[in-house]
Parts: structure tokens; sequence; C-alpha cells
């Protein structure tokens, strides 16, 4: 019958499965991440100036690695270099001891994580299910949902959580099924948690608590401690590589420190809705929920497979009609463990903000791997059902429970294949696409210490396009450390009030002051609603509110009287002065150009 051939096919458990079905499943799990990989290299070369938006921030002070004459006294680049965490940072540096662009690297490095991502998702779910097509769909599902969002196309820091994670739980599983084996597996697991301090510490913390959970069990309607000795060396080995690798992030100082407090972030409005920041919400349920302070990750359900995650617990408690039930290992509990982990540090955070950085940094991600992983569980046990329903069926192979069972499992092979397809701009990969070349190409001429002031947001672009020095620009406001933000909020505040001020005194006084060497200009900077449409502008108040004043009185700024003398380069929506050429100039002068 069609049904059992297929039950066979797609559902039978390791190691009734043939090796030729796991390798099949496993090679469909890796295509599929390829294509997807394939698909954002093509968005990665699209343009000759292309960068992951997030890699403006992480990534374009590592050119440093290949000229250390760029970014010389660099507030920003000095910033960026102090918060990378040690193995992140090495892992760029020796490819760029080879010659490869830092930025360049970073699009590539996304598909091997990705490739390394597919491969452990398919490892740990035939941990849980030993069904290899159930590896098959928590690879795909989950690597549908990363391709929509900026974590793991990012190539920063987080990146690294999703293969790091996946990669510990499977070698503690590994661990639990063959505890005969202990050594063989303690030293990997080891060694990946060591990793994930070297590369993204908030995820030590994720796997320690996981380690120290184990170490209680569910048995006979009673919580109880570990019967197994090997979960009591894991444990400890874990704690003890965690107080290692951590060691040197809590003894080091930084001249950016320290952490912003709860009661300053309060007064910023950075920190609140719509603010560069955004984390306080008038709305406890968007507060708790979502953003950078809620406990769900965003599109939670996309792909809208991970649906099927829900129903998980209800089939469950059906093994009768569900058979494959009674495949799951014991070990599934790691799911549980991890939610509980995720969910304790995301709290600790929030008592300790922002002490541990963010709070949904403990759960987003690893709630999104347990929905992966729980999805593909759900799917396959209905699945299985099905076919097993179908194949009670004793009258001839087309018959209506085979039709049925053919046309559901056609229809969830469709969805799973094709659902991208159902997404606008699959993959979304936040790529920033410049859009001025020739601006990009005239700062890149100038010498290496160029520091250019600018409120546009095109000023984002320059560090990475250029490799030049910004005063600031929207991208570079994080303001977690009072050490770096309090000199960058008061530079934003001194330009403002440079930029509007009628005052050419003023003016070239801040010129010196920064010793900034260009100024870049939008051409309606100086329109009435300029300030008033700017979001981040307006965060830096009583300087935007004054210099939206002087606009509405029709107060001329000083620099907008020397637009035509000063000019070094123009494009259709830039205009770039000469600082040098400001600072040159007398009242005298002035009014003659503005005249």
């Amino acid at each position: 019958m069609l049904s059992r051939y297929l039950r066979q096919f797609l559902t039978t458990p390791v190691p009734k499965a043939s090796k030729s079905q796991v390798i099949f499943w496993f090679s469909l799990s890796l295509a599929f991440a390829a294509v997807y990989s394939t698909m954002w290299l093509q968005q990665a070369f699209s343009s000759e100036y292309v960068v992951q938006d997030d890699a403006r921030q992480h990534v374009f002070w590592m050119r440093r690695f290949l000229d250390s004459e760029l970014f010389p006294n660099d507030l920003i680049a000095d910033y960026f270099q102090s918060v990378a965490p040690w193995g992140y940072t090495t892992l760029y540096q020796l490819f760029a001891a080879i010659g490869i662009d830092p930025i360049l690297f970073s699009k590539f490095l996304p598909v091997v994580l990705d490739l390394v991502t597919t491969g452990y998702c398919f490892g740990v779910c035939l941990e849980i299910l030993p069904v290899p097509m159930a590896g098959f769909i928590a690879s795909l599902v989950l690597n549908q949902n990363l391709w929509c969002k900026e974590d793991l196309v990012s190539a920063t820091p987080r990146a690294f959580i999703y293969p790091l994670l996946l990669a510990f739980l499977y070698y503690l599983l590994q661990q639990d099924r063959k505890r005969s084996c202990l050594t063989d597996f303690l030293l990997p697991c080891m060694a990946v948690i060591a990793l994930q301090g070297l590369f993204y510490p908030q995820c030590v913390f994720i796997s320690v608590g996981v380690l120290v959970l184990r170490l209680l069990r569910w048995e006979q309607g009673e919580i109880r401690f570990s019967r197994h000795r090997s979960d009591y060396r894991f444990c400890a080995a874990g704690l003890g590589v965690a107080i290692l690798v951590l060691l040197p992030f809590a003894l080091t100082t930084s001249q950016f420190e320290p952490v912003i407090s709860v009661a300053e972030a309060k007064t910023l409005p950075e920190f609140w809705s719509k603010g560069r920041a955004s984390f306080f919400r008038d709305n406890p349920w968007r507060f708790w929920l979502g953003g950078r302070s809620g406990i769900f990750p965003e599109m939670l359900l996309t792909p809208v497979t991970l649906s099927a995650s829900l129903l998980l617990p209800i089939l469950l408690r059906y093994p009768s009609r569900f058979p494959l039930v009674r495949q799951l290992s014991n070990e599934s509990i790691v799911l549980i463990q991890l939610i509980i982990a995720s969910i304790g540090l995301f709290f600790a955070a929030h008592a300790l903000l922002f002490k541990l950085h963010l709070p949904s940094r403990y759960t987003q991600h690893s709630l999104q791997i347990v929905l992966a992983l729980s999805a593909a569980i759900a799917l396959t046990l209905m699945l299985d059902a099905l076919l097993y329903w179908a194949q009670q069926q004793r009258q001839p192979r087309w018959q209506k429970r085979q039709v049925l069972a053919l046309g559901t499992t056609l229809l969830l092979a469709i969805v799973l294949a094709l659902y991208p397809s159902l997404i606008k701009n699959f993959p979304r990969t936040q790529y920033k696409v410049g859009e001025v070349p020739a601006l990009y190409q005239f700062f890149a001429q100038q010498p290496k210490d160029t520091l250019i002031a600018s409120l546009a947001e095109e000023a984002d672009n320059l560090p990475t396009f250029s490799q030049r020095s910004v005063l600031v620009s929207p991208e570079y406001g994080i303001p977690y450390h009072t050490g770096y933000y309090s000199q960058f909020r008061q530079r934003v505040i001194h330009l403002i009030q440079a930029q509007y001020s009628p005052n050419l005194a003023g003016l070239q006084s801040f010129i010196q002051k920064y010793n900034i060497n260009f100024w870049l200009l939008e051409k309606q900077a100086f329109e009435v609603n300029y300030i008033d449409k700017n979001r981040w502008i307006k965060q830096f108040q009583p300087a935007a509110a004054e210099a939206q004043a002087r606009l509405e009185q029709e107060i001329t700024p000083t620099l907008a009287g020397l637009v035509e003398t000063c000019s070094a380069f123009k494009t259709q929506k830039f205009l770039v002065l000469s600082a040098e050429c400001i600072k040159k100039q007398d009242k005298a002068n002035y009014k003659i150009a503005l005249n």
C-alpha cells in the first residue's frame, strides 16, 4: 500500500531507517540551506556599495586590521572595538591577516554559520526524535525563520548564538545517550561553552543554566536530584569553563564604562518609544512581550509551520493515536530546561538592567530554536499518525484514506518547500545599499585622518564605504555605556547648535574644538520642517527645539550663508563644505557671502 511505503520512507525511526535515508534527509537539509545562502549572496553582491545594517557598527572598524592608519583617535571606532568579544575580533583579524577585507568576510560568514546551524539542528532533532525527516523539517523551518531576520545575516556576535547553542545541545544529548562514553562528549561540550564566551557571552549563561537544571529530575510526580554522575560532572566542568572564559570580562575595565543605570536611561528619549534604543514602553503588554524588553522574538511564528509547535503538548498526551510518540527520547526534557533557563535569565536581566545587557537576548533566540524543534516533532507525529491510519485500510490502494494521506503529504511538502515564495523580499537581509557612490569616492580620496561632521542619515555609510571617520551619526548612537554615550550625545548637541547658529565665531569654535575637516549637508537641511521631520535629531533637546525655533523665525544659520563660498563637493542631494574654508571666514567676508 502506498501509505505504508510513504510511512517507511518518511517516518521510520533510526536505527530501522537505513543509513541512506539519514544521508538523504541530511543532504536535503544542507541543500535548502545552500539555496537560501545563494539567495543571500546575490543580494550581498548586487552592488559595489552594499553592507548589512548592523555590520556598519560592528565590522567597519576592523579595517584597522588591514590599515592601522584608519580611524585615528576615533571615538566611535574605539568604542565598538572595545565591546567586541575577543573571539569575534580574533576571527576577523585572522582573515584580515591574509588580506581578506572584513566587510567582504562578513558577507560570507553567515553562509558558513547557516550550514553549521543546519547540521547541528538536524543532529539535535534526531537525538530527541530519531526520525531523519523530523531533522530535515526542524532545520528547514529554522532556516526560513533565520533568513527572515537580521540575527544570522548580520555577521555580528549574535549571529553565533544559533550554531553555538545548538552545538552545545547536541553534545549534551549525545552524552546522555552514551553515558559510557562521557569523555568523548565532555570535551567538545566544554569547548562549545568556551566558544560561546568568546563570541557571545550571554549564551554561556543559558548553557550553564541548562546544566544546572539537569541536576533536577522529574520522577514519580516529584522533583528529585539526578542519580547520574555524568550530570554533576558536566555541570561542574561547565561552571568551571564559564568562570574561566567570563572572568576576563568581569576583571577588565573599559574607558567607556559604567553601564547606564535604569534611572538615567529613563531620562533619555533614546530609550522610549521611537527612540534610537527604544526599550521602555507605556503599554505593559508590549513591554513584556516584544522588542528589546520583551520575552518573545519578532516574527515568532514565521514560517507559519512553526504554529505546529503549539500542538506538541497535546499530541504527547495521546500515544495510542500518535504511535511515534513512543520514539521520543526522555531527553526531550532538554527543551523545557532550555525554556526555563532562558526565562530565568530574562527576569534576571530585568532585575539587573542593563548589567546583563538586554533581557530579550536570553529568550528570543533560544525560544526560536525550541519552536523549530517542537514544530518539526509535532508535524512528524501527525503525518505518521495519518499514514498509519491510512494503511489500516484494507481496500484497494486508491481509496479515500490513501488519497487523503497522499494529498496531505504533498500539501505539507509544498508548504514547507515553497513558503519563502510567499514572503516578500525573502531572504530579508536588512542590507543597506549606498545610493551616492560619488560622495563615497570623494571622501575616500581625502586623508585618512579626515573627520566629517553631519546630521544627515547618510553619514551612517561613510565609515564603511569611504573608510573615513564621522563625528556622529544615528547608527552609532548606542546609549548603553555612559562613558561613550555622554561624549557622543554632547557631540550631537554641539553639532546641532553649530549647524543652526547665526554666530560665525561659534561655528568656527566648534570646528576648532573637534578638528572637523568637512561638513556634509542635505540640501534641505535649512528648510523649516527639516528638524521636525527628523526623529533622531529631535531626541537631543533643548538644542533641537532651539534650532527649530530659529528656522521658524527665519533666522539664517551662518552655515547656510557659506554654502556657495565653501562648497567642496556637490551631488543632487548633498553638499560638502570645507571646514578649513569656514575657519578662514571673517565677519566681513561672511556678510558678503550672505548677500
